[in-house]
């Protein structure tokens, strides 16, 4: 089905299921992680059987939103699910071990906000203006005729909150502040909640920040801070990949840089890079131009090279987009 359906639509969709399955990207974030559990619990208080397909480790200030909804197990409904949805992402090649399985779901559904992500399921509702898919769940969680209760608030703050910067991001709107009145009508803890995804660092994540800032390149006259980490750096900090999430923002926030890149080896040939953009710079341009996408201010790909040769390719494109 070519361009967006109504939200109304999707929820009469889930509804009418037995068995849903959520896809949240690799390596899910705050809204992708969010969004699902919100979802998840929104389906079962409707009766309807729901969990979350991940391949990877939680993000250890994100756990708390597992409340046992994940799961390694592509069967676990021990047959194909009705439904499968793609959260957070507009293409199955961004949760790419558990793609197969995606398709095994008797009818396809995306839900996500990214600007370069394009309709690819049987139900699809994209929408950039959303500051994060937090939002487009609490509208459609609404739209199912389902209570948001305090669980469900927390784990919608939390995408909103991660995604929008804590509120200091250009993709913030009145919309989002709307939104986090109305959750917070709910009477969740936001200090528990605030506390548990923004001051839960474990130490071997703060000796890592040391190590990626102890690289640090300024160019581009000093609205360009580049900065990597590598496996080695992983081994001798005790950190995991998912450690550096939060580590572009101490990049982006130092005084006079408009675009912070962060270059991250998964392995020796395969580097993923993540820009943020402080208020002008395009990043996504720059990412699309190398096969990724995402946002205007906040955008990613991946390059099949070394560490070296991905910094000395990418490091003219992302000054040229400062400089346009």
């Amino acid at each position: 089905m070519n361009g967006n359906n109504t939200l109304k639509e999707i929820a009469e969709v889930l509804k009418s299921a037995k068995t849903v399955l959520l896809f949240p990207h690799v390596n899910a974030d705050g809204d992708a992680l969010g969004s699902c559990a919100a979802l998840t619990r929104a389906l079962l208080g409707l009766g309807v059987q729901c969990r979350i397909l991940i391949e990877d480790k939680i993000a250890d200030n994100l756990a708390f939103l597992d409340d046992g909804f994940t799961t390694f197990d592509g069967n676990i409904f021990g047959a194909a699910p009705d439904i499968c949805v793609a959260v957070d992402n507009g293409e199955p090649d961004r949760f790419p071990k558990r793609k197969e399985v995606f398709y095994t779901g008797r009818t396809l559904v995306c839900i996500d906000h990214h600007p370069t992500s394009k309709p690819f399921a049987d139900f699809n509702y994209i929408d950039p203006a959303a500051a994060a898919t937090g939002e487009i769940v609490y509208d459609l969680i609404c739209a199912m005729g389902a209570k948001v209760d305090k669980k469900i608030a927390e784990a919608l703050f939390a995408a909103i909150t991660t995604d929008c910067g804590n509120f200091q991001y250009s993709n913030t709107t009145r919309r989002t502040f709307e939104i986090a009145c109305e959750l917070m009508d709910t009477g969740f803890n936001l200090v528990e909640v605030s506390n548990a995804i923004y001051q839960n660092n474990p130490p071997q994540r703060i000796k890592l920040e040391a190590e990626i800032m102890g690289t640090m390149e300024l160019c581009g006259d000093g609205k360009v801070a580049i900065a990597y980490v590598t496996q080695e750096m992983l081994r001798e900090t005790g950190a995991r990949l998912e450690d550096t999430d939060g580590i572009i923002n101490v990049l982006r926030g130092i005084a006079g840089v408009e675009v912070a890149a962060l270059f991250k080896e998964n392995d020796e040939h395969k580097i993923k890079l993540s820009m943020r953009a402080k208020s002008y710079a395009n990043v996504s341009e720059v990412a699309q131009e190398f096969g990724g996408g995402g946002h205007v201010r906040a955008a990613g790909c991946t390059l099949e090279m070394t560490m070296t040769e991905a910094i000395a390719t990418m490091k003219p494109h992302i000054v040229n987009a400062v400089n346009k």
